[in-house]
């Protein structure tokens, strides 16, 4: 199911005497031992996650010890991006195929797809969802088929599937300005890792991803010349031109949303400036800002959601103790672009923190998010995934 790593290469590098830029491409110059330990820990974990479904396909589910029964498209999409060099391309494409087969007619794509093939459009239970659907589900599919179609050279796969994911890009409810919009009285679920967090308004995290997704889907519409890349562009570019309606001058972030959780965004504000929609000056005040707050934010590498002045989120779907999950625990999954971002203007920070992170993942397992004396959900894919890139 997964590319394998061979020891004797490993073996011979350490032979050799070789410099560490030599050793690997990784630009924070780790040693060869913990970029080995990261690789072969996310192997583990990818291998560990696969369950079969009644349809023979191996499912890459969020839990590197197959708990979880789905294939979430979020979490499916954060594995092929971050390493998909170690995934089999053949079974990345029947799942997204599997993904794409639970589309709506009204063109909302699944939030995951069960065992059993029975697509589910919101979090929550599958008999007790939170929602009707989570705004993120569209653009993310559309990343996932991108991440794959540029990773593996699939012109065949884009022209298939191009109209669906427009249909799906369609149905996600956006204001005149571009932005999505989560209207107050009829909330959905957002960004998936707060999917807990009742946003509403203009949102940050899922105009950002619906910004990348077009950006991603224009290219490839004007590479294989299928679809309309002019449609993508002018999304992208509306969403570029009112994205400031989000901004708090006086940090230089983001807020998460302008109605409910006007609350300053640590991932969504880093993830503008990995998207590139930033100015150079809003990049280096989110950059500065995070490292001038490294120690409010950050836990053992991971990092909260919300400033340190945040103890919790505003409004809920459901309730959730202050620092526990998605309302004020420490996450690995965000370092993919966190890291880089700190990098611009701090690189022995940013090494320092991918360091404490496997330090941590070595010690006390690869955890979906930690706390003081609090683990969330042990082997969590997404979160040895997202840091392995950082070490490739």
């Amino acid at each position: 199911m997964i590319r394998k790593a061979t020891a004797s290469l490993i073996v011979l590098l350490l032979c050799c005497g070789l410099s560490i830029s030599q050793k690997t491409a990784n630009p924070y110059e780790l040693p060869l031992e913990e970029v080995h330990w990261m690789r072969e820990a996310t192997l583990q974990q990818l291998n560990g996650c696969c369950v079969k479904g009644t349809n023979g396909l191996w499912l890459h589910t969020p839990d590197g010890v197959g708990n979880y029964k789905a294939l979430w498209t979020r979490d499916f999409y954060y594995m092929v991006e971050y390493a998909g060099d170690l995934m089999d391309p053949e079974e990345i494409k029947a799942s997204i195929h599997y993904l794409m087969n639970g589309q709506r007619e009204d063109g909302c794509m699944p939030d995951r797809v069960n065992v059993d093939a029975k697509a589910v459009y919101s979090p929550g239970g599958d008999n007790n969802p939170m929602a009707d659907h989570a705004l993120d589900n569209g653009p993310f599919m559309a990343l996932l088929v991108c991440s794959y179609v540029n990773q593996f050279k699939d012109a065949a796969l884009f022209g298939a599937v191009e109209e669906k994911l427009l249909k799906g890009l369609d149905f996600i409810n956006r204001a005149s300005s571009g932005l999505v919009y989560n209207d107050p009285e009829n909330p959905q679920c957002v960004y998936g890792f707060t999917d807990t967090v009742k946003k509403t308004g203009n949102l940050l995290f899922t105009s950002l991803i619906y910004y990348k997704a077009c950006k991603e889907m224009e290219a490839l519409s004007r590479k294989y010349e299928n679809g309309n890349p002019n449609i993508y562009s002018v999304r992208a570019k509306n969403i570029q031109k009112s994205i400031h309606k989000l901004m708090d001058e006086e940090s230089g972030m983001f807020w998460a949303a302008d109605k409910d959780c006007r609350q300053i965004d640590i991932w969504g504000s880093a993830y503008a400036v990995y998207v590139g929609i930033t100015s150079e000056e809003q990049s280096k005040k989110i950059s500065e800002y995070l490292i001038h707050n490294v120690d409010q934010i950050f836990m053992n590498g991971q990092i909260r959601h919300l400033p340190g002045s945040d103890a919790s989120w505003n409004n809920l779907f459901v309730p959730i103790a202050e620092g526990a999950y998605q309302n004020g625990a420490y996450w690995a999954t965000p370092l993919a672009w966190v890291v880089p971002v700190i990098a611009k203007q701090d690189r022995p920070l940013a090494k320092k923190l991918l360091q404490d992170v496997i330090k941590d993942f070595q010690k006390n397992g690869i955890n979906e998010c930690i706390n003081t004396d609090y683990i969330n959900i042990p082997n969590y894919v997404a979160s040895g995934t997202n840091v392995y890139w950082l070490t490739r």
